[in-house]
């Protein structure tokens, strides 16, 4: 290889799952992200009240709900877990498809993903976790901007996400993989 050629390691769920400390990472594509700093204390208000409401909705039916740290592994095909090169750990993860639990999170792409941003996520959310969630198949992505009240809302149709709808998140807002709940943006928001 020539010399100013630079190489990014790549890993794999196997390898990450051996990984010492308390630092939470994401794999994408074998290429490691860390996640730190610690999410703000706003964002973690914003994820507590999305979170509370979706999970009295789905109590008693198929689906559940999950909040961060919890692996999402989206493999390309039919690998083992320990040679999946993609693992994302989202604020919110919902899942109707009981056949994708088991103990170490979820195999294959939820139904419904809500990353609430943060500075040092932002451009990662918007970009390459739109185009992941896109490709492994999640049928609605919400993208929240805590501090400015705003939804960046993505819906799978037959050729890909439709263009985004991009709303304050004050009101209610409908959830289309979840017929009949609305989330309350003011319960979202309670400081």
């Amino acid at each position: 290889m020539p010399e100013h050629v630079v190489s990014t390691p790549r890993f794999t769920y196997g390898e990450y799952c051996l990984w010492a400390g308390d630092e939470r990472w994401e794999l994408v594509a074998g290429e490691a992200f860390n996640m730190r700093p610690a999410p703000s204390r706003r964002h973690q208000d914003v994820v507590g009240g999305l979170f509370t409401q979706i999970a009295l909705w789905v109590r008693h039916g198929p689906c559940r709900v999950y909040a961060a740290p919890f692996d999402v592994r989206l493999p390309h095909g039919d690998e083992t877990d320990e040679d999946i090169e993609t693992v994302v750990q989202p604020d919110i993860s919902v899942i109707c498809e009981a056949r994708k639990l088991d103990d170490r999170g979820c195999r294959g792409a939820p139904d419904w993903i809500v990353e609430v941003i943060s500075p040092y996520t932002a451009a990662r959310d918007h970009i390459l976790k739109r185009t992941l969630y896109e490709r492994h198949g999640v049928r609605e992505y919400w993208i929240v901007h805590p501090l400015d009240r705003l939804l960046t809302l993505y819906r799978l149709g037959a050729h890909g996400y439709a263009p985004p709808l991009m709303c304050e998140a004050r009101g209610t807002q409908t959830v289309t993989v979840l017929a009949g709940l609305s989330i309350d943006w003011d319960v979202s928001f309670d400081t």
